[in-house]
């Protein structure tokens, strides 16, 4: 019996070339700033046109400021991205959510919530996070900018086909543990490169309890893994977060939608190339001392001693935490930190800002955090107002500011300083990710909220009600 990946790809063939990759036809592509201009350019110097342009959605996100966005952007590199974008899109037909646009975000955020993403469809963009719409059972990847040229002229692309892999999250989650630390602790576990090669279906009781926002959430974070995707089958809770979504199918074609995603799931017979299972209950709040995102341990953990790492990995593990100004066998409990962001495509939707919310409630931001707290779409920044959680926020002492990736990565104005310490939502912790010299402490919105209220890494478990 095949697999849930087998059953959307394989419906998706075009042609299989002998000895070669497989022609694969794509349902959306998403485009933003960065990774598309030479990709216009190459159409426009063959002289053709988009052959589906329905099927092509651009937002400006990476390079857009989070404060002043009704003013010119005043970097020239960002501004010249950001305008290329708006008049690519004109000129070849394209629909353009602009900023200030309503509809605009990390683009990552915005096709989920507008219901651009569906199940069942083959989902591609110029940016690696694109496993993002896995969540709601799509396949989904990023792609390099010669194949979003290829996509554009052909709607389709060529790829060898990934192994498939699922992995088997079963139990309960405890008390203060998210859809991130899930992520954190299978990363470490699997290494960055124990998915190389995969394509990966996530299972089991713990993500078919998770909210739409957290298959988001681990979904975004597949490829930090290795893997070339990573996707949940559809349910109920999928269909009842894209119901009256804008682009999702309305009336009878819904119906017809439904009956058809319902058969999106792997046979109980289906073989995978790996298969793995984990205990929900193994896995506490997490968060990273090093500089890729798999050196990472629970918070009440330390450090790894330097007699447990492998001589083939001793070298690198010292040069990175020489970065981070960390010692093998440290404990991060109670260490100070200058800076917090909440948001980008990881992080970035309702349920994160609720869950900050909740812990930051009643008490006060540390006076020497600097807290950049980031909607990834306007359509998020509505909803925190509607639900009162701005002002939550503000009575703590936190502003919040305009849609985009922000700190996520150093390609705009919010940029962490050399030698500081954020403890960021987002997804990668590299050497000068966040800006030149900063360092990065991936974590949940939890225990962001819990660092910025406290100043130093604190146990966001000591701050929850037993409802949260």
């Amino acid at each position: 019996m095949n697999t849930l990946f087998d059953k959307i790809w394989d419906k998706h063939v075009v042609q299989m070339v002998t000895d070669g990759p497989t022609q694969l036809y794509i349902d959306r592509l998403y485009c933003h700033e960065v990774t598309s201009p030479q990709a216009f350019d190459g159409m426009r110097s063959r002289g053709l046109k988009c052959l589906r342009p329905q099927q092509i959605f651009c937002m400006p996100d990476h390079n857009t400021p989070t404060h002043d966005q009704d003013k010119p952007i005043e970097d020239p590199v960002s501004k010249k991205q950001v305008d290329t974008l708006a008049k690519n899109a004109a000129e070849f037909g394209l629909t353009h959510y602009g900023m200030m646009s309503k509809d605009n975000g990390i683009i990552h955020v915005v096709g989920p919530e507008k219901g651009l993403s569906l199940p069942g469809m083959t989902i591609v963009c110029g940016d690696s996070h694109t496993s993002t719409h896995g969540a709601v059972g799509a396949v989904a990847f990023g792609i390099g900018t010669s194949e979003v040229e290829m996509v554009m002229a052909s709607q389709c692309i060529l790829q060898q086909k990934p192994k498939s892999m699922r992995i088997n999250i079963n139990g309960q989650l405890g008390k203060g543990v998210t859809a991130k630390d899930v992520a954190l602790y299978l990363m470490a576990q699997l290494t960055t490169s124990g998915g190389t090669g995969y394509f990966i279906e996530y299972a089991g009781d713990v993500v078919k309890n998770l909210s739409m926002e957290g298959r988001l959430t681990l979904c975004n974070l597949s490829i930090e893994m290795g893997a070339r995707g990573g996707f949940v089958a559809p349910d109920e809770k999928t269909f009842e977060y894209l119901k009256g979504r804008e682009y999702a199918p309305k009336g009878e074609e819904w119906d017809k939608a439904v009956a058809y995603w319902k058969t999106l799931k792997s046979g109980e017979d289906a073989v995978f190339d790996r298969e793995l299972h984990f205990d929900g209950a193994d896995i506490e709040p997490r968060l990273t001392y090093g500089t890729n995102p798999g050196m990472g341990i629970g918070i009440t953990e330390a450090i790894p001693a330097l007699d447990t790492i492998d001589e083939a990995g001793k070298a690198s593990f010292l040069k990175s935490l020489d970065y981070m100004g960390f010692q093998p066998g440290e404990k991060l409990l109670g260490h100070a930190i200058d800076y917090v962001f909440l948001g980008a495509c990881t992080n970035g939707r309702i349920e994160d800002f609720r869950a900050f919310a909740s812990v930051v409630k009643g008490k006060k931001k540390a006076d020497h955090v600097v807290a950049w707290l980031v909607p990834g779409s306007w359509a998020v920044d509505k909803q925190i107002r509607e639900e009162g959680i701005d002002k939550v926020l503000e009575e703590a002492g936190f502003a919040i500011r305009q849609p985009g990736c922000s700190a996520c990565l150093a390609m705009n104005d919010d940029k962490i300083p050399a030698g500081k310490y954020s403890v960021s939502t987002s997804n990668r912790n590299f050497e000068g990710r966040q800006g030149p010299g900063a360092r990065t402490i991936l974590a949940s919105p939890l225990v962001a909220a819990a660092a910025a209220v406290t100043g130093k890494i604190t146990d966001p478990r000591e701050w929850m009600g037993d409802g949260i």
